[in-house]
């Protein structure tokens, strides 16, 4: 009897000793009885053994890019997401149940990974998940959802608009670390970026150049955390950018070269480059609005635009410089003194007679030398008329020749400074317009 009851405690202890700890998540609770094991499941990372990380494989699909905020730097585009993991917990055999081998569950009853997206900025309205999960019946399970996604993306300017932009998309979870989740994708970049450009809907003024997919394990207090890094590189539709802004600019740009062959008599070149300076304002007030105010550097289209308005500014003030001239000239020729013939004297040659010109007028005559004796007065008369000619016709010599002298003095001035103006004008545009060309292409072609 006693050897009866000692080999039934020997047989019980080896029945304990032979049983395997339960190490999932699972048995611990139903041990605690904290919960029912059916809500266990959607609480609780579904592995029998707590050691064994949960891989993750999310596969990313761009459906359009809807919008890019250069002043808020964010992008607004529409994704679908398929992300897959396994349950170790809901796997069965198909022989057993007539073959089936996929079985569709309610999302609402299944555990899921809690990934979201860092650079998410949208209202949590604005994404659709699939109400049902497909379950395999080797546990693996596959979750599909779609997204209209307002993310922040860092957009460098300096080339706009003939810029391309690099913008990320942070997968993480946020409440597992490296150990116990890992995060991967199921399909390679090169596929995933032929697929985004098949099935695109509409991309406005950017276009998809390429997916790239990056792994990053960020480490924080002894935490490591698994990251899957989607770098999408889009590039923008410049067109419409060159026909509204570039072209125009560039147009006004030869006309105020062209008004440099208008004539200054009549005054209207300085109205003219006036109404190109108020045209280019207008432009820059356009670009005002595209461009935001707290890019660190400054675009080059910004450079453009303020070169352009620089130049015609100067070519406004050379203008105004030389019409000065111009109007200076033709005041002090209307302005030059007149001879007055009144005071001058007219000599009679041989020593026969000297007094004023006026005195005849005045009814005055003054007695010179003594006429000779063969010589009347009466034949002094036509003498001295022509004395007279001849000293108007010497005086209106000299005066021609000192207007002749003055009149062109200010006038050549002017001519010299929009000379020299206008060539280092032309040449300031030729270089400029080239370096901005080619930096324009680099960037284009690179």
């Amino acid at each position: 009897m006693v050897f009866l009851r000692v080999f039934t405690l020997l047989s019980f202890i080896g029945v304990l000793s032979s049983q395997t700890p339960d190490c999932s998540y699972l048995g611990l609770l139903t041990n605690l009885t904290l919960t029912p094991a059916s809500e266990t499941l959607q609480i609780m990372r579904p592995v029998k053994n707590w050691t064994t990380p949960t891989e993750v494989r999310l596969d990313m699909v761009m459906y359009g890019i809807l919008h890019v905020d250069e002043k808020s730097q964010t992008v607004e585009s529409h994704i679908w997401t398929q992300m897959t993991w396994r349950n170790e917990f809901l796997t069965w055999n198909p022989a057993d149940f007539c073959g089936i081998k996929r079985l569709n569950v309610p999302r609402s009853k299944m555990w899921l990974p809690d990934i979201s997206i860092q650079e998410d900025t949208s209202d949590t309205s604005t994404t659709f998940y699939g109400p049902l999960v497909y379950l395999d019946h080797t546990g693996l399970v596959i979750g599909n959802s779609r997204q209209r996604l307002t993310s922040t993306c860092r957009l460098n300017l300096a080339m706009f608009p003939f810029d391309s932009q690099n913008c990320t998309m942070t997968f993480v979870s946020m409440s597992s670390d490296a150990e116990q989740m890992s995060l991967g994708s199921l399909t390679n970049d090169t596929l995933l970026s032929k697929l985004s450009e098949q099935i695109m809907v509409t991309n406005g003024e950017w276009e998809l150049d390429h997916l790239e997919i990056g792994y990053k394990l960020f480490a924080k207090d002894g935490v490591h955390q698994d990251m899957l890094v989607y770098t999408i590189t889009i590039s923008r539709k410049p067109l419409l950018y060159v026909i509204n802004l570039i072209v125009p600019l560039l147009y006004l740009l030869v006309l105020d070269l062209a008004s440099f062959f208008i004539s200054e008599g009549r005054g209207e070149k300085l109205s003219f480059k006036v109404t190109i300076l108020l045209s280019i304002s207008v432009l820059l007030l356009i670009l005002q609005d595209m461009l935001p105010s707290t890019e660190s550097s400054m675009p080059y289209i910004a450079i453009y635009c303020v070169v352009i308005f620089a130049v015609v500014g100067l070519s406004v003030l050379e203008a105004m410089v030389v019409s000065f001239l111009i109007d200076l000239d033709g005041y002090c020729a209307t302005m030059a003194p007149s001879p007055d013939d009144s005071q001058d004297e007219i000599e009679l040659e041989d020593g026969y007679h000297k007094e004023p010109t006026g005195a005849e007028e005045e009814g005055q005559v003054k007695q010179g030398k003594s006429f000779p004796p063969m010589v009347g007065p009466n034949c002094l008369a036509p003498l001295e008329s022509i004395l007279k000619e001849v000293k108007a016709a010497r005086l209106g010599v000299k005066k021609q020749r000192e207007e002749e002298k003055k009149e062109g003095r200010y006038k050549r001035i002017a001519g010299i400074i929009d000379h020299i103006f206008f060539f280092l004008y032309f040449s300031t545009v030729v270089v400029f317009l080239s370096y901005m060309n080619i930096m324009w292409l680099c960037n284009l072609y690179k």
